[in-house]
């Protein structure tokens, strides 16, 4: 199949959508299927044959904050993502914004079956701008993202049954979902990894992922600070973000030990895993937190939120697993009895590298096959759109975007004549 992803960052690898596709478009080239990526131009981005960019859309006054975030809007040309999609068998979105939007419209156009994914949750949005805890917010965002974006496609990959079930609780009732994990590489594996040489009398405590306020990594400062072992824990936080000052911060009434900042390879960061003592995924909400596997991966063992929209206490094979969400208190007694309970620790280690093999990229890549060579199947019988009544003008915006490709279409047509 000649398969096109399309989606606003690609060649930043600092959020975990990026490092999906940049992984699921890896393994599918591997079986044979040729993988087109439409996204934005970065000094990043890779040069191949099979990318096609578009220039980087910048937003006034927020655009500082995006960037720290380590995200690039895309401008949605319809000339680009004509040549990207033309002669596709499917289009696949990851992001539920302009540029996907318009891709799906043309392909509709073009009589090229599409399907999606579910990989931003609203508070990933309202988190950041201090409105991550209000219900109503949160509840219209999910409302606004079925009604401008999901209502027109009907597969969505949803990386976890969480997010599955948050968007059947929210009316996404025109949608198939298909719970797929974004899986594992092979890379993450245990190795024989020595700490460095100033950590080696350290219980070395590790959280991956952005520096944002809905990863809560504040939690794990307080209790480690809170902690009878605060000075034998060195904090290690692997990621980048808009909440590293005040982490920073905090760190510094709280730490014994300075907190360490790390963004790394992929190979670097196997090797810290492999010489940490504890992991911890300290999240009010989360889809799915592909670090924390990569981490049980290794044989790490995690302690993890409780919270209800975070899907990574999926993950828990024990009542010491969980702690309380956003309480501090409960995960400094998590951290100090698996400090206390080093053999146990031990043993779950090995439990959890049996139970990470289910998560491993190949198995995940064929479900997602399956479901793109469902989606072809299903248009051919024009069965791939889902039964939806628009608005008047749903039908305009529809019916532009038609005469526009007609417009591509016939240029492209004089231009080989």
């Amino acid at each position: 199949m000649i398969i096109v992803f399309v989606m606003d960052s690609y060649g930043i690898f600092s959020n975990g959508t990026t490092a999906t596709a940049q992984r699921f478009a890896t393994y599918l080239r591997r079986r044979g299927h040729t993988v087109r990526i439409l996204a934005a131009s970065s000094s990043s981005s890779p040069k191949a044959k099979d990318y096609y960019a578009v220039a980087p859309f910048k937003i006034p006054i927020f655009q500082p904050l995006i960037d720290k975030q380590g995200f690039t809007f895309a401008k949605a040309d319809k000339k680009v993502i004509y040549e990207a999609i033309k002669g596709a068998d499917l289009v696949h979105l990851f992001l539920p914004f302009h540029l996907e939007s318009v891709a799906r419209q043309m392909a509709h156009k073009l009589n090229i079956p599409v399907t999606s994914a579910f990989h931003l949750q609203p508070e990933n949005v309202t988190y950041t701008i201090y409105l991550g805890k209000n219900r109503l917010i949160n509840y219209e965002f999910y409302c606004y993202l079925y009604k401008h974006f999901y209502k027109y496609v009907k597969h969505v990959h949803c990386p976890s049954k969480m997010i599955a079930n948050q968007l059947q609780n929210h009316g996404y009732n025109t949608n198939t979902f298909h719970v797929i994990s974004n899986g594992v590489v092979p890379e993450f594996h245990r190795i024989d990894s020595d700490k460095p040489r100033d950590l080696q009398d350290k219980y070395v405590v590790l959280m991956i992922g952005r520096l944002s306020r809905e990863k809560r990594q504040d939690l794990i400062i307080k209790a480690i600070g809170n902690s009878k072992y605060n000075a034998k824990i060195q904090l290690i936080l692997c990621g980048q973000g808009p909440n590293r000052h005040k982490l920073e911060k905090l760190a510094k009434a709280r730490l014994a030990n300075p907190i360490i900042f790390k963004f790394v390879s992929q190979e670097e960061l196997v090797k810290i895993i492999n010489y940490s003592d504890l992991y911890v995924h300290a999240s009010d909400a989360e889809i799915e937190a592909i670090a924390c596997i990569e981490a049980f991966t290794c044989g790490l063992v995690p302690v993890i939120s409780d919270s209800p929209i975070s899907a990574t206490n999926q993950f828990a094979l024990s009542e010491r697993n969980l702690f309380q969400n956003g309480n501090y208190k409960s995960l400094q007694k998590q951290i100090e009895y698996w400090i206390e309970n080093p053999q146990e620790k031990t043993k779950l280690s090995e439990k959890y590298i049996e139970y990470a093999k289910q998560y491993a990229i190949e198995n995940e890549v064929d479900k997602l096959e399956k479901v793109f060579e469902k989606a072809v199947a299903e248009n051919r019988l024009n069965e791939s759109l889902p039964s939806i009544t628009l608005s008047r003008r749903e039908l305009r915006k529809e019916k532009k975007i038609s005469n526009e490709v007609d417009q591509i279409i016939l240029e492209n047509t004089n231009e080989i004549n």
